[in-house]
């Protein structure tokens, strides 16, 4: 009977319970939460959920563009899941962060603004536009390119050590979007200096598929009409497949442009780039909200 008291934490100070528990993780403490109420009691403290928010938690909500006094929501249970379900934007608008819920291992996304897009700054290419569903003040119109590259670099002491993170172009189209349903974009994700990851995809919401145009050829011909037809129908249904666009929770998509693993202790940049530039084709209808860098599963 003692040892089923001390293994539900009964004979236990509460303060005990709360360091144990801050050395597992958000999830296993909700978990132990339910066992017994000397657990849930310490698994609400301040002490556990302080172990468990990133440690410069208090230096990144600083630079929110609404003051780190809009983010006084009562405990650090309450702070944490806050930045979990309410991405904050930080540095001027050019970066949201966020946690991931059940790790608390960072999560961010850098802006448009904050990418380097070829062509950007020129009119009759790219034009900055403001959408309501967009968390950022700014998103980047595709107009007209025949050369699409963006990319961008992020400091590995930004992530949290010791985990796998995924980064995705989050977009969406317009009714006409163009020069993206034939060739496949290329992407190159990899910490400076070390093995990059590639990737090929179709930035087409309906995925890569050629489009054929065949002039009728006459049914007199018989062998050689039943001939061609079979090639015809294979090419079609040979055409390049590839990774394609998934939706969001939010409403946008997102294609994943790659992985990377950080390392504790490491002082490097990541490095992510995605072009489009074999082609050759007129691309247009792209709207980019930004890239999203966040652990994977």
């Amino acid at each position: 009977m003692a040892v089923e008291r001390i293994a539900c934490g009964d004979e236990l100070p509460e303060g005990c319970i709360a360091t144990a528990l801050s050395l597992t993780s958000p999830k296993d403490a909700c978990r132990l939460a339910l066992v017994a109420s000397t657990f849930r009691s310490a698994a609400e403290s301040d002490a556990v959920w302080d172990r468990f928010l990133p440690p410069d938690y208090y230096d990144i909500i600083s630079r929110s563009i609404d003051g780190s006094d809009s983010l006084n929501v009562g405990s650090k249970k309450d702070l944490y899941l806050y930045l979990c379900d309410n991405p904050i934007l930080i540095d001027g608008g050019t970066k949201s962060f966020s946690l991931e819920k059940w790790s608390g291992k960072k999560c961010y996304m850098l802006a448009a603004r904050s990418l380097q897009i070829v062509w950007v700054d020129t009119p009759k290419h790219w034009r900055w536009i403001s959408l309501p569903e967009s968390r950022f003040s700014e998103v980047a119109e595709l107009l007209d390119v025949c050369w699409f590259d963006i990319s961008v670099k992020i400091n590995t002491n930004m992530l949290s050590p010791d985990t796998r993170y995924g980064a995705y172009l989050v977009f969406t189209t317009k009714s006409r979007t163009c020069g993206f349903e034939n060739q496949p974009a290329e992407s190159s994700v990899g910490i400076a200096g070390h093995e990059r990851y590639t990737h090929t995809f179709y930035l087409n919401p309906q995925g890569g598929r050629r489009q054929y145009r065949y002039q009728v050829v006459p049914r007199r011909l018989g062998i050689f009409t039943h001939h061609m037809a079979r090639i015809l129908r294979e090419e079609t249904e040979d055409a390049p497949k590839g990774c394609h666009p998934k939706q969001r929770s939010d409403g946008w998509m997102e294609i994943e442009l790659g992985e990377f693993f950080i390392k504790r202790g490491q002082e490097a940049e990541v490095e992510i780039s995605l072009t489009e530039v074999k082609g050759g084709d007129r691309k247009a209808g792209l709207i980019i909200e930004g890239i999203d860098i966040r652990p994977k599963e």
